[in-house]
């Protein structure tokens, strides 16, 4: 079964770009150029994997995004790449994106060094253990017999 990977970027010809070089890939895009408000959105397309921009015209609408899917139970475990020109705004999050198990790859970027970023956000032992955790009970609640 093909992976599929979300990609939210206002700029129409990277949309493209992504879509063309991902399908070729093996994977299966989906292309979201108006940055969504609702985890709900998300949730339902049941991406493998969202590639996501942080600025928005400007605004830090990506930033938003991130959080949303960082602090919903439903969407916490999916693996994130951020694929940004915002160098400065990035790298004074590093500590938070590392935590959180989050990618970073530099506009403009190198073809490889993308799909080594996806391929490796895919098989991450990071959404692993996030995905572990969702399904065990809580310590306290474990039958102890």
């Amino acid at each position: 079964m093909k992976k599929r990977i979300l990609v939210i970027n206002d700029t129409q010809e990277l949309l493209e770009l992504f879509r063309i070089l991902l399908e070729k890939e093996g994977y299966e895009v989906i292309l979201s150029g108006v940055p969504t408000q609702k985890v709900a959105e998300i949730e339902q397309l049941h991406p493998d994997l969202v590639l996501l921009d942080i600025l928005f015209r400007q605004e830090r609408i990506g930033w938003q995004i991130l959080e949303m899917l960082r602090t919903n139970r439903a969407t916490a475990s999916i693996p994130i790449i951020i694929c940004s020109v915002a160098i400065k705004d990035v790298e004074e999050q590093e500590g938070y994106l590392n935590s959180q198990g989050i990618r970073v790859v530099y506009k403009p970027f190198d073809i490889d060094v993308l799909l080594s970023a996806i391929k490796s956000a895919l098989e991450s032992p990071f959404r692993n253990e996030l995905l572990r955790a969702e399904k065990e009970p809580p310590e306290n609640t474990r039958d102890k017999s």
